[in-house]
């Protein structure tokens, strides 16, 4: 290993130390004590790493051999991951312990998690990939079931280890296959075996395999049969958790194979994905028209919103991946403060996940309402809110890489998933008034968190901060 090899991977050798001292201190500490501190802590660590690496600004650089990419592309799927993970961290600690769940291990479990998520998003190698992705899956299992006294929370840990050892089973076989057929684990060098014309069916065989296995880990159709169990049983922080740092971990590993390693097969993955991507829009707005618990409806909420993600990836352009990149930004932005919102839901500081409980909020708390109308509104992709812009970017993506069709099914999709979100405003605002009303919200990093992202929504309209450059640069580095 090099020094050049070193600094590379420099931001995960300092988490994976952190996490391991973070272990350490915990163990010998007094445990649950140092709980709310370690957290802090993580939280701190987590944006200061962020901060290096979104300001490092440096060349893509390729290390271990191929192993290991560190380029704009991933530096921008990071910076989202660590600052997604940072706020969920700040925002759990008050519920955590009100319902003494804050255990020590739970931010390092998160940290460990990011590092694999990290690892995932750099990866240059069907070996560097599966790493990456085996570290992050391990830790959110058991994150899914840290409330070990709830039979729905062991539920959803179980239900995720099992289909998630099945889509492993499901990569590897694919990873196996395109080895076997390319002769080697790299991506460049799959790349040059892997072209239209004298690409081998065994090697086709192996990319469907691979998409079946990353499509169960962004929640994409038929693949999306864990999420909603998994988002209801699983604590709430942790539901926030998987809703964010994961699809974007997920999503830019699913570009990175795709165009890295199959970027001369194009024409052989690209309706694939845009099956995924109808499928997942049309079934995630569809069934979350039903749904009353309003975990399960940000679960269905969060496979429609994987479908449009999937549509920037199934242009199979530059912009397409700048689309994508775009939409993720914009939809971590969202659930971050959603679930801000729903982790305040409580009726005598017990949680409350029924959508009726919300009739005539806004009476209750009028501020409150009118940031989750716009949050709301936004996921809706309704104009001229930052949502509708990032839509906006992932149907014009499908339509210059010439999907047309794919578009037009976006925007019916769009119009079908309104419904569920206008119907939490209507509850809010017109709803029926309820003999027992929701408490007043009382934590003030969750109120915090929820008016910065409705304001974001509103204020970002004028250039989105910057992200559609940054984002540019980031798919200018992965699609030559």
């Amino acid at each position: 290993m090099t020094s050049a090899d070193f600094s590379a991977i420099l931001p995960e050798v300092l988490l994976s130390l952190f996490a391991m001292a973070g272990l350490i201190f915990g163990a010998f500490a007094g445990k649950d004590k140092v709980a709310p501190h370690l957290l802090w802590a993580t939280a701190v660590v987590l944006i200061l790493v962020a901060a290096s690496v979104g300001y490092n600004g440096g060349g893509n650089r390729v290390a271990f051999g191929g192993l290991f990419y560190e380029d704009a592309f991933s530096r921008f799927a990071k910076v989202a991951i660590l600052l997604s993970a940072a706020a969920i961290l700040l925002m759990s600690e008050t519920y955590m312990q009100r319902r003494d769940l804050l255990r020590f291990e739970y931010p390092i479990l998160i940290t460990l998690s990011v590092v694999g998520m990290m690892v995932m998003v750099s990866a240059g190698n069907l070996m560097s990939l599966y790493m990456g992705l085996e570290l992050q899956s391990l830790a959110l299992y058991v994150v899914a079931s840290l409330r070990r006294d709830s039979v729905k929370s062991t539920e959803a840990g179980m239900k995720y280890f099992v289909l998630g050892a099945l889509s492993s089973g499901l990569l590897l076989y694919g990873a196996s296959l395109t080895y076997g057929f390319a002769g080697t684990t790299d991506f460049a060098g799959i790349l040059t075996a892997a072209t239209e014309t004298t690409a081998p069916l065994g090697l086709l065989f192996g990319l469907v395999f691979l998409i079946s296995g990353l499509a169960f880990k962004v929640s994409a159709v038929p693949f999306h049969m864990w999420t909603p169990d998994v988002y209801e049983g699983s604590p709430t922080p942790v539901t926030a958790f998987f809703a964010t740092a994961p699809k974007v971990a997920a999503m830019a590993l699913f570009a990175r194979v795709m165009h890295d390693a199959f970027g001369h097969m194009t024409s052989d993955w690209q309706q694939v994905i845009a099956l995924l991507s109808v499928a997942s829009m049309f079934l995630g707005s569809i069934a979350a028209i039903g749904q009353t618990n309003i975990k399960r409806l940000m679960a269905y909420s969060s496979i429609a919103h994987m479908g449009f993600a999937l549509m920037g990836l199934a242009s199979g352009t530059a912009f397409g991946v700048q689309a994508m990149l775009i939409y993720m930004a914009i939809y971590v932005t969202m659930n971050v403060g959603t679930f801000a919102f729903i982790l305040s839901m409580e009726r005598d500081g017990q949680p409350v996940t029924d959508i009726r409980s919300l009739n005539m909020y806004s009476r209750r708390d009028p501020l409150r309402a009118l940031a989750m109308l716009v949050l709301l509104f936004s996921l809706a992709g309704v104009p001229p809110l930052v949502g509708f812009f990032g839509k906006y970017y992932v149907l014009t993506a499908a339509y210059q890489g010439g999907l047309a069709w794919l578009a037009v099914a976006g925007v019916i999709a769009s119009v079908i998933g309104a419904f569920y979100y206008l119907r939490v405003v209507y509850y809010m605002y017109f709803g029926e008034p309820v003999d027992q009303p929701l408490d007043v919200g009382r934590s003030p990093v969750l109120w915090g968190f929820l008016m910065v992202s409705a304001a974001a929504m509103v204020v970002g309209v004028v250039n989105l901060f910057g992200i559609e450059a940054l984002a540019a640069a980031a798919a200018a580095t992965l699609v030559q």
